[in-house]
């Protein structure tokens, strides 16, 4: 069921496109943001200096898929139901993606997650979105646990592994598994960042835990630059946490909220602390691009074709005349370039013309008869026709 690559024109180099590895880093958050407590070392030196910005994520302590179907299609979960979750419910037919974009550059575009292929419908989602490829716990070598889960450093190695035998450039997208919750007191043989503050011991090996995790996450990724650094072609490396992690009681131990679970409404400070992960977008050839800002993940992929060079009609353009008005595109607030907010903006009388269109545009796409293909999707259209012969 494998869509064919599509071959480059005739004369065409394969030395001026980069290759490009999406990193989307299970529960990554930053932990010295909690108040009242110290760590130390800092957990996450290498993306505290790479830092472009963050992602502000529709989703809190788990749904992982929702961030992911954001970032992988520049469509918002803003526009669907509340309680949606498209990847089981509303990708059944072919999608464009960052994948169907790639593909229809030459490049391979591959999926990578170190779990089982069915978890969030993934296989057939990544199908619809026009993966050539998923590698996943099924069809990669034994990884190395850290507790019950694939090490980061392991599908780092895996990733690395993959890369050095692609002849043709890349497009990798990878789901880490290390991160995941629950965060339980003795994962680690050692935990090496100290925890300093007045907490309750349960909540206290937790935390330790939890910071062990994003150190060995940071770890990965210098590695992973490392490795990129040594390479002639230019190689564009995306990380993002898809959500702050279910850290439970710590956050009301340690005061930084109220209960366990996020608030959906509140300040636009408030909603950032609750749903602000980092971000990083960096390329071996120019290092970190800095003063992103937070962005809703929608607008990766606007990032992410920027940084490696490209522009497309949708991607760069329509999204990128969302992204000149907004950065935050919520089901609950917007947040504009100048930094105001508003807040329940989908309930006023009149929805911004701009949103209606990327609503409607959206629409079209997923539930309608895509009459904006031809306009916006022109080079996935091959894609698209060649992935419905094998649904």
């Amino acid at each position: 069921d494998r869509i064919p690559v599509k071959p480059l024109p005739a004369g065409t180099s394969h030395r001026g496109k980069a290759d490009v590895i999406v990193l989307m880093s299970e529960s990554f958050w930053d932990p010295t943001r909690l108040p009242n407590v110290k760590l130390s070392p800092d957990p996450m030196p290498t993306i505290r200096e790479m830092q472009s910005g963050n992602v502000f994520s529709p989703e809190f302590g788990g749904m992982t898929a929702n961030v992911e179907f954001e970032a992988l299609t520049g469509f918002s979960n803003a526009f669907l139901p509340y309680g949606s979750i498209p990847y089981q419910q509303y990708i059944r037919n072919p999608i464009p993606s960052l994948a169907t974009f790639f593909r229809g550059e030459g490049y391979v575009s591959r999926a990578i997650h170190p779990f089982q292929s069915w978890f969030w419908n993934r296989t057939a989602v990544y199908k619809a979105f026009g993966f050539d490829m998923f590698k996943s716990e099924e069809n990669m070598p034994p990884m190395q646990k850290r507790g019950i889960f694939a090490s980061d450093e392991s599908l780092t190695n895996e990733i690395i592994r993959q890369a050095d035998a692609m002849d043709d450039p890349f497009f990798f997208f990878a789901v880490t598994l290390q991160g995941h919750g629950p965060y339980e007191a003795n994962r680690y043989a050692k935990n090496t960042i100290k925890i300093e503050g007045d907490l309750p011991e349960a909540d206290r090996q937790v935390l330790a835990t939890y910071a062990q995790g994003i150190k060995e996450a940071d770890d990965s990724l210098k590695k992973l630059m490392d490795w990129a650094k040594k390479r002639d072609r230019e190689t564009v490396i995306v990380l993002f946490g898809d959500h702050l992690p279910p850290l439970n009681t710590v956050y009301t131990s340690t005061g930084f909220m109220k209960g366990v679970t996020a608030e959906r409404k509140g300040s636009k400070d408030q909603m950032k602390a609750q749903h602000e992960t980092p971000l990083v977008v960096w390329s071996n050839k120019t290092g970190p691009k800095k003063n992103v800002g937070t962005i809703s993940p929608a607008f990766l992929s606007y990032q992410i074709l920027k940084q490696s060079g490209y522009e497309h009609p949708y991607y760069t353009g329509f999204l990128g005349k969302v992204y000149d008005q907004y950065r935050v595109v919520d089901r609950y607030m917007l947040i504009r370039k100048n930094g105001k907010e508003v807040a329940e903006w989908s309930r006023q009388p009149k929805v911004p013309a701009l949103l209606r269109d990327y609503r409607f545009l959206q629409h079209d796409m997923m539930f309608g008869d895509r009459f904006s293909t031809d306009r916006f999707f022109k080079s996935h259209a091959d894609l698209f026709a060649s992935a419905a012969e094998t649904h």
